[in-house]
């Protein structure tokens, strides 16, 4: 007698091979048998015309905050992720001393755009060192596994102080006491250690993360702490420094440990992407494992009047009103007057710099991102092409774009992964052999970027919607976003559904799964706000053999844990 047998289902299984027909039987919080005929089960799930898949697993998500307050993990969990990763890009919260906590709160925030008021009223703190913090998360119950990274910034602070916050170069001694902890983090359960070099993160004070500019010794001594555990990924986020590959290099080849980095295409060299593909191939011939995460759709701000950025921040006019509560602000910016005050005093632009820098390049970028929403749009229905065509400024086009929908709408700038304005460039990066799936940032942009979607939208988009270009390979989508993520961080008892296997699964709608538009919730402590999307299809999720969401609610079941270091093959 089984516990569960899912039926009748079209299974696609993680390795990359053919679909096939069978049932699933499951076993505590095991993958029992598949075949047909199985036998007897306390419970049956009927999948006949639904997909049958690992549950996925993402490795860039930003809740090491949330993961304190939050049992769901949402909105992930809404998405079939059954396995997080977070502690990414250098920002986290452990180590740290008693006297910190505010200066990494406002870290995070300024690098991740999380609430800093969210984060203060919701975070337990209780802990000091990077093994404590493991408790304190393994003590609290979740629907979901999670794992997480040692934080280079967090690190930083707590063995330099000031010096490490402020980027100032670390000494021996530093650089040995930043090593230990990376060592006894990793040999507590830590499954890397992340940092950031990239100039876009900053605190919200404007500090760049500490960790930015750190010199190749320092990260040396890093990467040595993982080679002498024997496990750990070495993250990053990075600007493409070509200069930043001979260490990076280094640090693998002389490790034997995975370095991972962001790798996406940019205005000021669209080449550089292809460079570093090309580099991370040449590496893994020479026996090294750099490694690039790429996006699954463009790194794209969402624009509107709730959130953290609109085209018209910068404006005199919409300055005067930005503090007030939203449903007031908006009520406000319905009124002609302050539509005409706004739109007939545009601000000199060519000071500005971070957010409103990025806004001010033009309407030419910008896109009424609608529901369903469209993240690969024709240039031709770019809010410029749109009010060229209608004889209009284009400034008037995006204010009502923004006033759509009781003034919800979302415009979609893609500053990232759109030069060409398509996929084209992007589906090369992801169909690469040697790149891996990340950037959902599930946890984090909370008034500006919702990608927390991307799992769902390889099926909506990319295996079945897209006709600008090619689509990719269902199969191949599935085990890239799940047995091939899962094993970047050696977690290889998941992401791939076989006997002796970890049962996280997914049943799919696969015909009907949909993808709405982004909404912003006040859900967050202090009623803090964020971006979220939702998702109709999946009918069940799984984690460990018990079902945490049917038809797309919460069952109340809590089966999720801490993932502590690599995971062991279950079937050898």
């Amino acid at each position: 007698m089984f516990d569960t047998l899912i039926t009748g289902g079209t299974v696609v299984d993680g390795s990359g091979g053919d679909r096939f027909r069978a049932d699933v039987a499951i076993v505590g919080d095991r993958i029992a048998a598949i075949g047909e005929d199985l036998g007897p089960a306390e419970r049956v799930i009927d999948a006949g015309d639904r997909l049958v898949t690992p549950g996925w697993v993402d490795i860039h998500t930003h809740y090491d905050g949330q993961v304190t307050w939050d049992p769901q993990m949402s909105p992930s969990s809404w998405h079939g992720v059954t396995t997080v990763v977070m502690g990414n890009c250098g920002v986290g919260f452990a180590p740290v001393r008693a006297d910190q906590h505010d200066f990494l709160i406002q870290l995070m925030e300024g690098v991740e755009d999380i609430p800093g008021a969210a984060l203060a009223e919701g975070l337990t703190w209780g802990w000091e060192t990077f093994p404590e913090y493991l408790d304190a998360v393994d003590r609290l119950p979740r629907a979901i596994d999670v794992g997480t990274q040692v934080p280079h910034g967090a690190m930083r602070a707590y063995v330099m102080g000031r010096r490490g916050a402020d980027n100032e170069p670390a000494t021996a001694s530093d650089i040995a006491e930043m090593a230990r902890i990376t060592r006894e983090a990793l040999e507590a359960g830590a499954l890397g250690v992340s940092t950031s070099r990239t100039r876009l993160h900053r605190a919200k004070s404007g500090a760049p993360v500490p960790g930015t500019s750190a010199e190749v010794d320092e990260l040396y001594g890093i990467g040595d702490a993982l080679g002498a555990a024997g496990h750990g990924v070495f993250q990053m986020a990075t600007d493409l420094d070509e200069a930043d590959l001979e260490w990076m290099r280094q640090i693998t080849q002389a490790t034997g440990r995975r370095v991972m980095f962001s790798v996406v295409q940019h205005d000021g060299d669209p080449e550089s992407c292809r460079r570093m593909l090309a580099a991370c191939r040449e590496d893994r011939a020479a026996g090294g494992l750099l490694t690039p995460m790429v996006a699954q759709r463009p790194s794209g701000v969402l624009m509107s009047w709730e959130g953290t950025a609109n085209p018209f921040m910068a404006y005199a006019g919409y300055r005067e009103i930005a503090h007030l509560e939203p449903a007031e602000r908006l009520a406000r910016l319905a009124q002609p007057s302050v539509r005409a005050s706004i739109l007939g005093n545009p601000p000199d632009m060519s000071s500005w710099f971070g957010l409103a820098g990025l806004i001010s390049r033009g309407f030419h970028r910008q896109y009424r991102l609608g529901d369903p929403p469209d993240y690969e749009p024709e240039p031709s229905t770019s809010l410029a092409a749109i009010a060229e065509r209608a004889g209009r400024p284009a400034a008037e086009v995006a204010y009502d774009t923004m006033m759509e929908n009781d003034g919800r709408g979302l415009i979609y700038l893609p500053f990232l992964d759109y030069v060409d304005g398509d996929f084209e460039s992007l589906r090369e990066r992801m169909d690469d052999p040697v790149s891996v799936f990340g950037l959902s940032d599930g946890g984090a942009h909370c008034g500006v970027i919702c990608d927390v979607s991307t799992p769902t939208y390889l099926l909506t988009y990319w295996a079945r919607d897209r006709t600008r270009g090619d689509r990719l390979p269902l199969e191949r989508l599935v085990a890239k976003q799940t047995r091939q993520t899962a094993l970047v961080y050696g977690l290889e008892d998941r992401g791939l559904l076989a006997p002796g296997m970890k049962a996280d699964l997914n049943v799919i709608d696969f015909e009907n799964l949909t993808l709405h538009a982004p909404s912003m919730a006040y859900d967050l402590p202090a009623g803090g706000r964020r971006l979220v999307q939702r998702a109709d299809g999946y009918d069940v999720t799984m984690c460990s053999g018990e079902v945490i969401f049917e038809a797309g609610e919460p069952t109340g079941a809590l089966p999720g844990r801490l993932v502590r270091g690599p995971q062991a093959n279950p079937v050898g």
